[in-house]
């Protein structure tokens, strides 16, 4: 909410938070991967955010995030050979998006697999001070000459283990 005392915001909009909601994710650490205004030509006649440019949004954020955990860049690595590859999206929505509402993303890995990475981000309406929705991802890592998922390297769990936060699932 917008303070007219101090004529400054009254959210949190550090780099570094915990995650103040979603049913089983809290006081986790995590990053800030992504900010954005809801414009009205991303609205829909109703003047909400549209369901498709809150999966923009978050495709957005994704990459920050790859960037941010393991460096990686683009839609490769340097050799062109291997890919991340979203197989699962879950998106809930829990309080509407107008146009004008200035946003945040942020996230965490909430599991590491053999070939894959858990992630959860939660979008923050940063003017009013809410939950918009969260989005939980499953990405494989991926050879783009065989078409298959591979495993991931012994320095890639290291790197993601990093950013690992805690849920009810994962205990």
């Amino acid at each position: 909410m917008f303070s007219p005392e101090t004529g400054r915001s009254t959210a949190d909009s550090r780099s570094e938070r915990r995650l103040v909601g979603g049913n089983s994710y809290a006081g986790a650490p995590v990053i800030v991967v992504q900010k954005g205004v809801a414009h009205p030509w991303l609205c829909d006649v109703l003047g909400h955010l549209t369901t498709r440019h809150y999966v923009a949004m978050f495709d957005d954020a994704a990459y920050h995030l790859l960037y941010a955990v393991f460096g990686w860049a683009g839609a490769r690595d340097a050799d062109g050979k291997i890919g991340w590859v979203d197989v699962r999206h879950l998106i809930e929505y829990q309080a509407e998006v107008t146009a004008g509402d200035v946003l945040e993303i942020r996230a965490g890995l909430s599991k590491i697999g053999t070939k894959s990475i858990t992630i959860f981000y939660e979008m923050t309406n940063l003017g009013k001070n809410e939950m918009s929705a969260t989005l939980e991802c499953v990405s494989v890592l991926f050879d783009l000459q065989t078409r298959e998922s591979i495993a991931l390297s012994e320095q890639l769990r290291e790197l993601a283990a990093k950013h690992l936060i805690k849920t009810a699932d994962n205990g």
